[in-house]
């Protein structure tokens, strides 16, 4: 590799740290206030800000990314007002202005490409990032962001925990909950500004929301989750740029954004406690464990009806009056003392009768019943 090229892809993958870190950071507090759309929704309205940027001051990057961010914030003014004003709900006034937001970023890029000639090429390279351009000023300048991000989430803590679990409440204890809400959505603005060159308008919400998903699935507190989320994110990011360099034409920022997501996928099926195989393993182990009481309560319903607590029930009996097979979970209390298998001559079928064990154990679940 030569040097160069390491230069290069040091400051691919720095930048893409400090994007995972900071778009996990932010995306924890859109995914616990349900509002992951509206990183899309800020994502999308950034194109018509690039291009009229384009439009005002060419290639710059300044009025670019001002451009972006002043769209970002429109957008957020305009999904306000559609929800304050109409009866629609958020997630309809989210997905109108999205909708038509992109339609007039891309009705503008159509016409910055036409009248631009070859120098606005560039900008569709916004659509899906283009990370191989990124200059050692745009790392800086995400540093700035994701630094100052962190200092300000730090400040507010409190408040911003507040307003993300129990919006109502906070107002009720007199926080400003429009102003901290407003300052989550123009610090994920921020970040999606400075995102833009490494994955583009297109993918940038998977930055934000994927590695929150992921934590929030393997920890049950705020904090661990905003630091867990930014560490995935870090993960996604720099194994995206390493992956991207080693391999002949793979672009940075879907690689990125295909690592984060198989971050969430593997959090979501695998975490202890929440992800879905750990819930199937559980529902068969809670349902394995109901039929093992409704055995015992079918043997105790035997000996009763045969008014001897000792009465030796036969397999085939248990198994009638239960209504299905029971050998599995004869052997299964049997295995943990609640049943034991004797003889009853002159019959050589197999009996059981219940275990003090067994006895104890329906009488202590008849009185949590």
């Amino acid at each position: 590799m030569t040097p160069g090229l390491d230069h290069t892809l040091g400051i691919v993958a720095l930048g893409a740290a400090v994007l995972g870190a900071t778009g996990g950071m932010l995306g924890s507090f859109a995914v616990l206030r349900r509002q992951s759309l509206l990183g899309d929704v800020l994502a999308h309205a950034a194109l018509p800000g690039l291009c009229l940027g384009w439009l005002v001051a060419g290639r710059s990057v300044v009025p670019l990314m001002t451009g972006a961010l002043l769209a970002g914030g429109l957008a957020a003014l305009s999904v306000l007002a559609v929800g304050r004003f109409t009866r629609l709900k958020p997630d309809a006034a989210l997905g109108i202005v999205l909708s038509v937001f992109f339609a007039a970023g891309v009705v503008m890029l159509s016409h910055v490409q036409a009248v631009g000639g070859a120098g606005a090429a560039g900008l569709s390279a916004f659509l899906f990032g283009q990370a191989a351009a990124m200059l050692q000023a745009d790392l800086v300048a995400m540093a700035v962001v994701g630094g100052g991000a962190a200092v300000l989430v730090a400040l507010f803590w409190k408040e911003i925990a507040a307003v993300c679990f129990d919006a109502p409440y906070a107002r009720a204890l007199g926080l400003p909950v429009g102003a901290i809400e407003a300052l989550l959505t123009l610090l994920m603005a921020m970040a999606i500004v400075v995102g833009l060159q490494m994955v583009g308008v297109v993918l940038m919400t998977a930055m934000l929301i994927a590695p929150a998903v992921a934590a929030r699935v393997w920890v049950s507190r705020l904090a661990p989750m905003v630091g867990l989320a930014a560490v995935f994110g870090v993960v996604a990011g720099v194994g995206g740029a390493v992956l991207s360099a080693g391999a002949r034409g793979l672009a940075t920022g879907p690689v990125v954004v295909l690592i984060a997501t198989g971050i969430a996928t593997v959090s979501l099926l695998l975490a202890p406690g929440r992800g879905v195989v750990w819930r199937l393993v559980r529902n068969r182990r809670l349902a394995a464990r109901l039929e093992g009481l409704r055995v015992l309560d079918t043997l105790r319903a035997v000996a009763q009806a045969h008014g001897d607590p000792d009465y030796p029930a036969q397999t085939g009996m248990i198994a009638a009056a239960h209504g299905l097979p029971v050998d599995r979970q004869l052997r299964q209390l049997q295995a943990e003392g609640l049943v034991a298998a004797v003889c009853h001559p002159p019959e050589a079928a197999q009996h059981w009768v219940l275990t003090p064990e067994g006895r104890a154990r329906l009488a202590m679940v008849g009185e949590k019943a």
